[in-house]
């Protein structure tokens, strides 16, 4: 079969408009999945007996499980449970967050586990009280501990995202799926959406590393 350079042109003004999707259902899941990680992370770290469990069976029943099917009972079998109608979008985004964040706990929990203890109970002893502790002297070590591996999960989750087309989101896949059902022209379209995905990738990518590079992380 011919390469048809011109099909792409034609096809690409709806593979952005998926690739403006993919990225704010990537961006909007990461910024909650974070702040449920770290949430999660502190208390499986740091929380009592009870948070600790919690914390545990979070982590447990979300890496357990794919996201598809996360996805597919946040959109199928929870307006049932509630008796409301959930978004495609809000389904994904909501699948985001908690896939990521469970992950994303256990790089924050492993990144706090890994600074040595004397520097907390030096920041205790001086009588700062805790959270100025976790804050102020252990967290921004961790931080840049964790910067390497919550860049690796923020690209998994990106590429997630594709996975959506299970319930109709319009991200750049699916896009990808409509057009190339339209023109039967797979080699170009599918070549396209793969190259979109790896611009995507390769500029938060490099973000990373620049991040990375100023944090001077050892």
């Amino acid at each position: 079969m011919d390469f048809d350079w011109s099909v792409i042109p034609d096809a690409l003004p709806a593979l952005l408009r998926g690739a403006r999707l993919t990225v704010l259902i990537t961006v909007a899941g990461l910024v909650g999945g974070t702040l449920l990680g770290v949430l999660f992370g502190l208390m499986r770290t740091y929380g009592n007996r009870l948070l600790g469990s919690l914390g545990f069976a979070y982590v447990g029943l979300v890496r357990g499980t794919p996201i598809v099917v996360q996805v597919m009972f946040i959109y199928f079998a929870l307006p049932g449970l509630l008796g409301v109608r959930v978004e495609p979008m809000s389904a994904a985004i909501a699948s985001i967050v908690i896939n990521s964040g469970a992950y994303i706990a256990e790089i924050v929990r492993g990144a706090f586990l890994s600074v040595p203890r004397g520097l907390e109970e030096a920041g205790l002893a001086m009588g700062l009280p805790r959270w100025r502790v976790l804050a102020f002297v252990v967290g921004p070590i961790a931080f840049r501990r964790m910067t390497p591996a919550l860049g690796n999960q923020f690209i998994v989750s990106l590429k997630d995202t594709s996975l959506f087309i299970v319930i109709g989101v319009g991200e750049l896949t699916r896009q990808g799926q409509e057009i190339m059902a339209a023109n039967f022209r797979a080699v170009e379209i599918w070549g396209a959406v793969a190259l979109i995905y790896l611009l995507l990738i390769g500029v938060l990518t490099l973000g990373l590393r620049v991040l990375e590079g100023r944090m001077r992380i050892p």
